[in-house]
């Protein structure tokens, strides 16, 4: 049975109805929650990490959510905390809008695989927006443990395994982010729920902090047309030299799946053609070790 999320959220690491007065404030009352909780050791270290994941690209998302990250061994164990802000506050979203919900994923530079995926599943749940509004309208730390146990219920039992559908499968997509703990499952899910509200079939390949997750088989590419890289990292490419491709942010991902798939509709996919520096030091393993058992 999966840990459920709320272990990596404590009524400690929960302040509700704060009034940061900018980004970075918000980001140091996170921070300070997770050293209340006592699963953190170096504020500074912490810091640091997630300010070098926000050049790389604000992880203030839309909608009034926020979810910073940092993977570093400061970290004791993954961890979350929360903070509400009602008023919102500033936080470099891609929308232009003020965060309301902010939410710190942080995590060990070694942490357990299986962990990660559980805290990425809060990142998927946090799509929701009815689910997101009534963590914001929590009136106390309890309240937004049950919010979350009840909504993890609910989603648990209304999922179906994903169906093999790799000869009807004409898209798939590539998420990752440079840490990979929230935005590359969030994007996933964006790209997921876009697809079937279009009535189409998607495959999507996450690239996250512990490895990759539903990773994409040599079928599967072969029987695509077409390839969306939604990715603000580099990952392996080569295998899909040839095939028509859209390439955006993890961001536009999360943010604007839809467009990605009219860009798809409108004829804007470009052919990838692979190079050798596409190919990188894993992949070239990965290809080796295949060339020498098949």
């Amino acid at each position: 049975m999966a840990t459920k999320i709320t272990n990596f959220i404590s009524k400690k690491s929960i302040a509700l109805n704060v009034h940061p007065s900018n980004k970075n404030e918000a980001i140091d009352m996170l921070i300070d929650l997770l050293m209340t909780a006592g699963t953190i050791r170096d504020k500074a270290l912490v810091k640091k990490d997630i300010l070098k994941r926000e050049a790389q690209g604000s992880t203030g998302l839309a909608n009034g959510l926020a979810t910073p990250h940092a993977q570093n061994n400061s970290v004791k164990k993954p961890s979350i905390s929360m903070i509400t802000v009602p008023e919102g506050v500033e936080f470099n979203s891609l929308d232009g809008k003020p965060a309301r919900l902010l939410m710190l994923f942080a995590a060990p530079e070694k942490a357990d695989d299986a962990a990660l995926t559980n805290m990425g599943r809060l990142a998927v749940l946090l799509m929701d927006e009815t689910f997101k509004e009534n963590l914001i309208k929590a009136a106390t730390p309890a309240e937004v443990i049950k919010i979350i146990d009840d909504k993890e219920a609910e989603r648990s039992q209304s999922e179906t395994p994903e169906p093999d559908v790799a000869e009807h499968t004409k898209i798939i997509a590539v998420t990752a982010c440079p840490t990979g703990i929230s935005s590359s499952f969030m994007a996933r899910e964006a790209l997921k729920q876009t697809a079937e509200k279009l009535g189409l079939n998607i495959r999507v390949e996450v690239h996250g902090a512990a490895g990759v997750y539903h990773a994409l088989s040599d079928e599967e590419i072969k029987n695509a047309d077409y390839v969306i890289i939604a990715a603000s990292k580099r990952i392996p490419m080569s295998r899909f030299d040839g095939k028509l491709m859209i390439t955006t942010s993890v961001g536009t991902g999360i943010r604007k799946p839809e467009q990605l798939f009219n860009r798809i509709k409108a004829g804007q996919a470009q052919p990838f053609h692979a190079t050798e520096d596409d190919e990188t030091l894993g992949e070239k393993i990965f290809n080796k070790i295949k060339s020498i058992f098949s």
